[in-house]
């Protein structure tokens, strides 16, 4: 004889109703709270949080970024020169503008190759670069062959990215500043790609050193985050900003 099921218990039954039907999205972070210091920039710790991109560049802009960020780094820094070797819709150069310092910006759509062992032509000329260069194939920017986007394999990818990390290097005054913006992925093929990992060993493998923490920039606004996947994974929702440093020289002592 079979037997009914066991009634449903009204208390359970309501938890999971409110389980179906409340998103995940109503649920907010509490951050930590920051030491209080004579920062510039009191806001600008090792997470950063701003879901507003501000009037920078084009956010339709393939992996555009925001400029609230790049606009605490400089305010902190307070460099002179500013160089932006991979511009995209024209960020950094936006944020520069309204702050007044001079910025020279450049990108693969106007035919400069930051790549380019020759591409910098002049040594020790900046006080800081800022670069957001391709997660390598993640997203695909330009339909030129010499794009970082269009690298073929990860070692193509890291010999180029690693050229330009070593022309940023050659290009900085002493005590000048290298800020990338990178984010690690998972690709199709070669599974994760840790690309932080790799930013830090090209940067000290080119003798940058690190003056500061890494910078946790919260994802918003990204479009993997509107989409629906039939696959397991754990996203990421943060990229990673490094900030790295041209050590002055140190005087040949005198005999």
């Amino acid at each position: 004889m079979n037997q009914s099921p066991p009634p449903i218990n009204p208390f359970f039954a309501a938890r999971r109703q409110r389980a179906v039907t409340v998103s995940p999205r109503v649920i907010f972070a509490k951050l930590p709270q920051a030491p209080i210091n004579a920062s510039p920039v009191p806001h600008l710790t090792s997470l950063y949080h701003n879901s507003r991109a501000g009037e920078y560049g084009d956010r339709s802009y393939p992996g555009n970024c925001g400029g609230n960020l790049i606009k605490d780094l400089l305010t902190y820094f307070r460099p002179g020169l500013v160089f932006d070797p991979m511009a995209g819709s024209g960020t950094c150069r936006d944020v520069c503008e309204e702050l007044g310092i001079p910025c020279l910006s450049w990108d693969i759509h106007d035919g400069f190759d930051a790549c380019d062992p020759h591409a910098f032509s002049t040594s020790e000329a900046f006080d800081f670069i800022w670069a957001h260069p391709a997660y390598w194939r993640q997203k695909l920017y330009a339909d030129d062959p010499r794009d970082l986007s269009r690298s073929r394999t990860l070692a193509d990818f890291l010999r180029r990215y690693g050229q330009f990390i070593r022309n940023a290097a050659k290009a900085l005054k002493p005590n000048g500043k290298l800020a990338i913006l990178m984010g690690d992925y998972c690709d199709r093929e070669e599974g994760f790609v840790p690309l932080t990992f790799h930013t830090k060993r090209l940067a000290f493998e080119a003798g940058l050193t690190q003056p500061c923490t890494d910078i946790i920039r919260f994802s918003h606004g990204a479009s993997s985050s509107r989409k629906i996947y039939r696959s397991s994974f754990i996203p990421g929702l943060h990229d990673t900003c490094m900030v790295f440093e041209k050590r002055r020289k140190k005087a040949a002592n005198a005999d």
